[in-house]
């Protein structure tokens, strides 16, 4: 036994409407129009919610350089001890910020003015900066409220006006 198919031609098929010159470039325009309009609303929206900026004067940053590598150089020849931490003692509640600072012979270092700035890598809007107020001896302490998240502790002490100590810090909050 033997199938037989057979093919039946029956001509194109009617869309109604003819594909013109005309048709094929508004509908090429209206694609590419389209893939445009999506690129340019994601451009806007990457642009508007992170500027990409690391430093808000990268150029008066890099004349300071020289600057900052003697202050560094100042730093270390002090020998100064400090130990910074910045812990969440609930969940929900505002984070602790220790610095504690001691010179080279261990002895606490008191009348610093010193400054934490929370800086959270993802976006600048959520910065924040704190006074840290001389606790108890050498001991300085505040409470920020952060969210929880990765963020680059800042620790800056100053005495008379001029930066003895900066240090910057990873921590993790939850």
């Amino acid at each position: 036994m033997s199938m037989r198919m057979e093919i039946i031609d029956r001509g194109p098929i009617d869309t109604g409407r003819p594909w013109t010159g005309w048709t094929v470039l508004a509908a090429f325009v209206i694609s590419f129009g389209v893939v445009f309009a999506v690129n340019g609303l994601m451009v806007y929206y990457a642009l508007s919610t992170f500027s990409g900026e690391q430093e808000a004067s990268p150029y008066e940053h890099g004349l300071a350089y020289d600057r900052d590598i003697a202050a560094a150089h100042a730093q270390d020849a002090r020998g100064w001890h400090v130990d910074i931490s910045a812990r969440r003692p609930a969940p929900g509640a505002p984070a602790d910020i220790v610095a504690d600072l001691r010179d080279a012979a261990g002895q606490p270092i008191k009348g610093l003015s010193v400054v934490a700035t929370l800086e959270f890598p993802a976006d600048k809007a959520f910065d924040k900066r704190a006074a840290l107020t001389e606790a108890a001896p050498g001991e300085y302490r505040a409470a920020a409220p952060l969210r929880p998240g990765q963020w680059d502790l800042v620790v800056e002490a100053s005495q008379d006006g001029e930066r003895r100590f900066r240090s910057r810090n990873r921590v993790d909050l939850p």
